[in-house]
């Protein structure tokens, strides 16, 4: 396999990454190995196109690390970093990195902190811009949330593409989700269009693991270990009464990742319920009533419900978004509180409900030991990229190796969790909740074994 465009049932791929020209200059980094050329790995092609077989087909990547020759005399280049929507654990450690890489070893002269997300390179918003050395960030990454502050909503390309003239910026990066990947894609493209030298790099950030073609996300274990924390005080509680009911609420909008992979974590959990997965509430195989059965045989229950999960039961909503486009969301957790409630009163069955919602607890704390390993390596693999020319791209680690992924391929869609999957299979033994309806795919709903309801 030599060529870095495939295509697969009529889906086209191109892994090819664009540069703003020639490398010539020769690196100034004293290493012994260096990085070349794209590397062949197998990818799940639930990551490329629900139509396609799920066999996992071979890709070529751009490998991620230091090139021999640069194209920017580094000595001469100023750099920008921006971070935009949620705060996510980690990010921190991704602007340390990138200063630290930036000024000790391409000895960068300047690099500029945009403050509140794409908003800091808007005039009227007057936000002031912050020097980034690797003094101001030396303890940076001792803290959750992020140095630069961060801001939801769309801003003008043309006007950040103005601001990144005005200061004489060769380099762009941009941490950020799904939007910002996305407005990354229009500054690019406003780049282009005026012919302008300027590189923008990304460092896809979610909470919710749900970036296309990025197995975890940095901060995802971070968050993962603080919401098993809050699911153990939920257990604790349910334990503490008789009928005793513990609901926890984590983030996910549209992907589970966070309720299952904590679920999985404990082992306490006797009911999941993710977005991507549809319930039913009463009736044979409804949620209601199995948990009725649950408390009638074990006195007490631990319920984990991400944010999205059980849209479709709720009344309809107002259609309005919040700043970056989202829908907002009804709230399930009041939802099943009321639910839970009423349908147990109606049958004489005394109880006693928990909820414990720490959803800005666990995106907002420090990142532990292997987060920070992560974003280190993006930190600085996304300042190899830039340094090297390298343009409208993001890192990004798959199987195991950092790579260079165009941006139009982690933004065509988002990642969710497959039903069909071992590891939701996993999530249902863990939890024993098999028997509610829709928590199987039904037959032939699964591509890749048609005779089996999970693979």
């Amino acid at each position: 396999m030599t060529s870095t465009t495939i295509n697969i049932n009529g889906f086209t791929l191109d892994t090819s990454i664009p540069t703003l020209g020639e490398a010539r200059i020769p690196t100034m980094l004293p290493y012994t190995q260096y990085v070349s050329g794209y590397v062949p790995l197998f990818v799940d092609s639930e990551y490329l196109d629900e139509l396609i077989d799920h066999e996992p087909v071979p890709v070529l990547f751009e490998a991620a690390g230091p090139r021999r020759e640069l194209y920017f005399d580094t000595a001469k280049t100023k750099c920008a970093i921006v971070t935009c929507g949620g705060l996510c654990p980690g990010i921190n450690d991704v602007i340390r990195a990138i200063v630290m890489e930036a000024c000790h070893n391409y000895k960068v002269p300047a690099i500029l902190g945009m403050r509140y997300g794409l908003e800091g390179f808007i005039p009227k918003y007057g936000h002031d811009i912050m020097e980034l050395t690797p003094r101001s960030v030396a303890d940076i990454h001792q803290f959750g949330g992020t140095v630069l502050g961060s801001s939801r909503g769309p801003q003008s390309p043309s006007e950040i593409v103005d601001a990144l003239e005005r200061m004489n910026v060769s380099v762009l990066f941009v941490i950020g989700g799904d939007g910002s990947m996305k407005a990354m894609r229009t500054i690019e493209d406003e780049l282009r269009a005026r012919n302008l030298k300027i590189a923008t790099i990304g460092i896809p950030k979610t909470i919710d693991n749900d970036i296309n073609f990025i197995s975890q996300s940095f901060g995802f274990e971070t968050a993962v270990f603080k919401a098993t924390e809050a699911i153990q005080c939920a257990h604790v509680e349910a334990n503490g009464a008789r009928n005793g009911i513990g609901i926890v609420k984590l983030m996910g909008r549209e992907s589970g990742f966070i309720a299952a992979q904590a679920t999985m974590a404990l082992k306490e959990v006797n009911f999941v319920l993710v977005p991507e997965v549809p319930f039913s509430m009463e009736g044979e195989g409804g949620f209601l009533p199995a948990l009725a059965d649950r408390l009638k045989s074990r006195k007490h229950a631990v319920i984990v419900v991400a944010e999205g999960a059980g849209q479709h039961l709720l009344p309809g909503g107002t259609g309005e978004t919040d700043a970056s486009g989202n829908v907002i969301l009804g709230d399930i957790g009041n939802y099943l509180r009321k639910s839970i409630t009423s349908y147990l009163k109606e049958r004489n069955i005394d109880h006693s409900i928990k909820f414990i919602d720490p959803s800005y607890i666990i995106r907002s704390v420090p990142a532990n030991a292997n987060d920070r390993v992560y974003c280190g390596f993006l930190g600085q693999n996304a300042v190899h990229a830039a340094m090297a020319g390298r343009t409208g791209m993001v890192v990004a680690k798959v199987m195991d190796r950092y790579v260079h992924l165009p941006i139009d391929l982690i933004t065509r869609k988002r990642q969710r969790l497959n039903p069909c999957s071992g590891y939701w299979r996993s999530v249902l033994e863990s939890t024993g909740q098999m028997d509610l309806k829709g928590m199987i795919p039904g037959v032939g709903a699964c591509p890749s074994n048609p005779e089996h309801q999970l693979t």
